[in-house]
């Protein structure tokens, strides 16, 4: 007879090892293995698969691929970050923070999905009761949408046999168990073995199911980290509770791009669509200010325009302080690095703070120059105009270098109201420059910010 098997899984990367270990040996986290004991199962008392079908070997050529495989969720935003729609068939993950907005996402949606479709949304949180009086509140009435509060998963599928629904939306993963695993509810192993029985029944049956999943601040409890690899696409929730502004990313997509955003305000009767998100970045901005630059960034295929605030005083320490916010910290050394040796700034005895307003983070390189104008306006004391977008990569020798999509940029920029636009000189010979806008063409950074100030 098999003997039980001990194994320890790392909760923020899903890493299996056969000993405790205080550190992660492949994500490099602290404190964060989970013993878990997985029993043998006994010959001819498998796990039935209740949602398996006998499938045989197709040439590719004679799938089915048409162009109703992927469908509209009726919100804009969502759509975009999906790649376009949901792929029937899909297994979708919805991570973040309790308290986001994910179950009440994926409630709005239902309201299109249930035209010409049956949806069944599963909840282990909320009962019947409490799910029609929040359905109410968002204003979801549709005589297609079923609701269930369940956490057995065998339940679960059950209903779904029954019902035969062509989209399952299961709220929260960290709630489902199977009978078989005698693992509480939110550990591993159940959270493994739940989402592995969903994806069965995902791909069997060509529903579309939406998982929410539950993480802290630091991504580390038995969630999403662990399941990322299971799922075709990850969404992950992110935005201050503080602000009522929320920020849509695709981690994974295995149907579409990562790059792209989805913008989001909640408000008292759900999420709203935030369809121009520059103009939200940008409300609130100083005027005749130092230490602002306005930077245009690509957000996979639109151009977003962002505050990026820089602050460069005096310090009292023998090292002085750096501090990024929004922004790669090691990047940002480097910048300031580079503005002292090759843009004659003294800032090896000044405290540097950086800040990217509205909750966005600058990733890609065409926010270098606006950081580097920021730290000098603020290095300076003398504003940059307010009408002004710093487009650029910065090199180690102060070159500014061409990015990307410029004329996309360039487009933003001039339906913003923006008149003047700093961009690298090399690679801008084939730019269409908008109407009512200047561009000056910068080799350097001296030159960049003798043009800004």
């Amino acid at each position: 007879m098999a003997k039980a098997k001990t194994v320890f899984y790392c909760t923020a990367c899903g890493n299996e090892s056969p000993k405790w270990q205080g550190r992660c040996a492949a994500c490099g986290a602290w404190n964060t293995m989970q013993e878990h004991i997985e029993k043998p199962v006994a010959a001819g008392k498998g796990r039935s698969a209740p949602v398996g079908i006998s499938r045989k070997p197709q040439r590719i050529h004679e799938v089915d691929c048409d162009s109703e495989i992927r469908f509209s969720t009726g919100i804009g935003e969502l759509d975009r970050v999906l790649g376009g729609g949901a792929v029937a068939g899909s297994l979708v993950l919805v991570g973040g923070a309790p308290g986001i907005g994910k179950s009440t996402l994926l409630l709005q949606i239902c309201n299109s999905l249930c035209s010409g479709r049956k949806v069944l949304y599963v909840s282990g949180e909320e009962s019947e009761r409490q799910l029609k009086l929040r359905a109410q509140r968002l204003g979801v009435n549709s005589e297609e949408l079923y609701i269930l509060s369940e956490t057995r998963i065998s339940d679960i599928l059950e209903a779904v046999g029954e019902l035969q629904p062509d989209i399952l939306i299961a709220d929260s993963i960290q709630t489902l168990y199977q009978e078989e695993n005698e693992s509480s509810p939110g550990s591993v192993s159940q959270v493994k073995d739940c989402t592995m029985t969903l994806m069965q029944l995902s791909k069997s049956r060509g529903i579309t199911v939406f998982v929410v999943g539950h993480i802290n601040k630091d991504g580390n409890i038995a969630g999403p980290k662990v399941l990322e690899h299971m799922v075709d696409c990850v969404l992950y929730f992110e935005g201050d509770p503080n602000t009522s502004y929320r920020l849509l990313r695709a981690a994974k997509n295995r149907f579409g791009s990562t790059n792209e955003i989805g913008v989001f305000e909640m408000a008292d009767k759900g999420l709203l669509e935030v369809p121009n998100p520059s103009q939200m970045l940008l409300d609130g901005r100083p005027e005749n200010a130092p230490g602002t630059c306005v930077a245009c960034v690509m957000e996979g295929t639109r151009p977003v325009l962002a505050e990026v605030q820089a602050l460069v005083s005096k310090t009292t320490f023998n090292v002085p302080r750096r501090t990024a916010d929004g922004f790669d910290f090691n990047r940002a050394a480097l910048l300031l690095a580079v503005a002292e040796k090759r843009g004659g700034m003294k800032l090896g005895v000044f405290d540097a703070y950086i800040n990217v307003i509205g909750g966005l983070r600058l990733d890609e390189p065409g926010a270098d120059l606006p950081v580097v104008l920021a730290v000098a306006s603020s290095y300076r004391d003398q504003p940059i105009a307010d009408d002004l977008v710093a487009i650029g990569e910065v090199g180690l020798t102060g070159e500014i270098r061409s990015v990307s999509n410029m004329n996309q940029r360039l487009a933003e920029a001039a339906r913003l109201g923006f008149k003047k636009v700093i961009i690298p000189k090399n690679g801008s010979d084939k730019v269409e420059i908008p109407r009512d806008l200047t561009v000056f063409r910068v080799r350097n950074i001296r030159e960049a910010i003798e043009t800004a100030m």
